[in-house]
């Protein structure tokens, strides 16, 4: 992942979206929104990171624009934001149409804010050019692949963003750890300890007290593909982004979610699939773990993934809680070893 006035005029005009259709967002195009990130809830979560930045004795502020998207380009010392946290009818909109909204809490928002200031400061202070950077991290010319294989066992990498997201790349690994090591009150020596990961974290702590009080070399305030300069409509964009994440395909869970619940009128009125699983989701982590011996975050992740899969298919109980409840810990169970055993853990650049 590459990272004032109550009621201003930019606000009022933004009110229009709230009004419209999904059809006649879609047909927008990015450049016609009139986004801003001041005067919205972005604004507050920029100071905040700026402020944890400070109180770790760095001078430096990466600058912010809306993009299509969360990155922090090559050479530029700033971080591109999506346009939809700029707006909470995009924001919906953006849900409807990934299943998520990337960024979408507070708490999500600084996670990714502070991954991609870790690339931001790479930049900015060439970070990357450092022989210590290259021993520890591996090579930033390293070409970014399509997929990379999980290794959800290891203990090399910080779990920060999800998906072990650390082992994609060199940069995402430093970025990754630069976030765990910024994160105010988290007492990463405590969390790591004995893991070889430690190493990471602790180049990392040199490094930056290192920089204190130091200015960037490269200060470039270039903003790439900016949404106001961005033509094509929100229907292209997410028809795009459905086909690079493959959201028109088939869930693997469909089938076994189907026969585990329910999608027949009678059973409308029962809780939803998605609320049953999420009740149960500690006791299910948590029994999983104890039956396969695999780590309580890779069994979240399958858990999370279907439970989005349940609210898509607005599938409800159908029998028996208890019942229910077995056979749901004897899917998570099955697909949790498939996820990590049968050539299944790969993840999406």
């Amino acid at each position: 992942m590459a990272s004032r006035n109550k009621q201003p005029a930019t606000t009022r005009q933004n009110d229009s979206l709230v009004s419209m259709t999904d059809t006649q967002l879609l047909n927008m195009r990015m450049c016609d929104l009139k986004l801003t990130i001041s005067d919205t809830v972005l604004q507050k979560r920029i100071d905040q990171l700026t402020n944890e930045l400070g109180d770790r004795g760095l001078n430096f502020q990466p600058h912010f624009w809306l993009s299509d998207d969360w990155f922090s380009p090559d050479d530029v010392p700033g971080i591109a934001i999506p346009f939809y946290l700029a707006h909470p009818r995009l924001m919906r909109l953006e849900r409807k149409q990934l299943l998520d909204v990337e960024g979408g809490t507070h708490e999500r928002c600084m996670e990714i804010l502070r991954h991609e200031a870790g690339h931001a400061i790479d930049t900015a202070f060439r970070l990357r050019r450092k022989a210590v950077y290259r021993n520890v991290f591996g090579k930033a010319s390293e070409p970014y692949p399509e997929h990379y294989q999980l290794k959800p066992a290891s203990r090399e990498y910080v779990h920060h963003l999800g998906m072990w997201y650390a082992q994609a790349h060199p940069l995402e690994d430093f970025a990754e750890t630069f976030a765990v090591w910024l994160r105010p009150g988290f007492r990463w020596r405590t969390r790591y300890r004995d893991w070889p990961v430690m190493e990471k974290l602790e180049t990392v702590d040199e490094m930056m007290r290192g920089l204190r009080g130091k200015k960037p070399p490269v200060q470039s305030r270039a903003m790439v593909d900016p949404v106001h300069r961005i033509r094509k409509t929100l229907r292209t964009h997410y028809e795009r982004k459905r086909t690079h994440y493959e959201l028109d395909l088939p869930s693997v869970y469909d089938n076994d979610l189907r026969r585990l619940f329910s999608s027949e009128s009678a059973h409308r009125r029962n809780v939803t699939a998605a609320a049953f699983l999420n009740r149960i989701r500690t006791e299910l982590r948590r029994t999983v773990a104890k039956w396969t011996g695999e780590y309580a975050y890779t069994i979240d992740q399958v858990v999370q993934e279907m439970i989005e899969r349940c609210r898509e298919l607005k599938l409800r109980l159908g029998g028996s809680p208890e019942e229910v409840k077995r056979d749901a810990m004897i899917l998570v169970a099955v697909r949790t070893t498939s996820f990590l055993h049968e050539g299944g853990h790969r993840a999406a650049i």
